[in-house]
């Protein structure tokens, strides 16, 4: 009986490293997914406002009157079209490599896609932007890294509250920060230490939207940082909220590091990234 040689069965590891690319590529599906009816009722708004100023301006056939349609009408288009356009970009395969990046738009872009969501949940965003270089990441990955974040951070305050959106240089070590702050039930301190593990959650299941936890949110924005050779640290304390601080290395800090050296340096590793309590 002929039998395949060892040459064609994947290694443990090489089987392993199959099953992060598919569970990335589920969560990337899921993400989109819950995406797809906030946006809907977000765009199906456009296109109310778009129909009415289009009524209006047929009922009335004075130029001014008919000139502020115009102008309703076309910023409802050019919203609708940014809409449409954040969307496409994170369901298009795009390359897995690092380019610069505006993470400003990216921040924005994706509070965009939220903007029903919070309102619905009486959440009010507090956008504290910085000026900031170019990061050099992959903008798809980071999306869904701060898409995980912001809506854990809205099912953290089912009762409505204050969520701080921070971006900011830090010149010394040329890396950009991105803070996503919540003020709601934090998390347990037995808990904390293991909330990048995989396959943990602190929820008990979906709540009222359709969204809960499987365990894999974390532990995979964790690997896209990492991968970013970034970090990812957290700050929490029940019943005063959680702060997730991601760091990513500017353009100029990534270019530096691609520079030719005269000798080779020993690969320095990683920080480890330790949750603690948030005062």
């Amino acid at each position: 009986m002929a039998t395949c040689g060892n040459n064609d069965t994947p290694s443990l590891q090489q089987q392993v490293d199959m099953l992060k690319q598919q569970l990335a590529q589920a969560q990337k599906l899921t993400a989109l997914g819950e995406l797809v009816g906030t946006t809907t009722h977000e765009f199906n708004n456009v296109l109310m406002t778009i129909i009415n100023y289009a009524k209006m301006g047929m009922r009335h056939k004075d130029a001014a009157s008919r000139d502020k349609c115009f102008d309703k009408i076309y910023a409802a288009g050019n919203r609708a079209a940014k809409i449409t356009n954040t969307v496409l970009g994170m369901a298009r395969n795009r390359s897995v490599g690092l380019e610069p990046t505006d993470l400003h738009k990216l921040v924005e872009d994706t509070m965009m896609l939220l903007e029903r969501e919070m309102r619905k949940y009486r959440i009010a965003v507090d956008m504290q932007i910085e000026p900031i270089p170019e990061a050099r990441i992959n903008g798809n990955q980071i999306q869904q890294v701060l898409l995980n974040l912001l809506i854990n951070a809205r099912q953290a305050m089912p009762n409505g509250g204050r969520l701080i959106v921070r971006l900011s240089h830090d010149k010394k070590d040329e890396m950009i920060e991105l803070v996503v702050r919540d003020h709601g039930c934090g998390i347990a301190p037995e808990k904390l230490p293991r909330i990048f593990d995989s396959f943990f959650t602190t929820k008990s299941g979906p709540d009222d939207s359709g969204k809960g936890g499987t365990g894999l949110g974390l532990s995979m924005c964790r690997d896209i940082i990492e991968s970013h050779c970034g970090q990812i640290r957290v700050n929490s304390t029940v019943g005063k909220g959680t702060a997730f601080t991601l760091r990513l290395p500017t353009v100029a800090k990534a270019t530096a590091k691609r520079a030719p050296i005269a000798a080779p340096l020993a690969p320095q590793p990683n920080p480890i990234s330790r949750p603690t309590v948030l005062g």
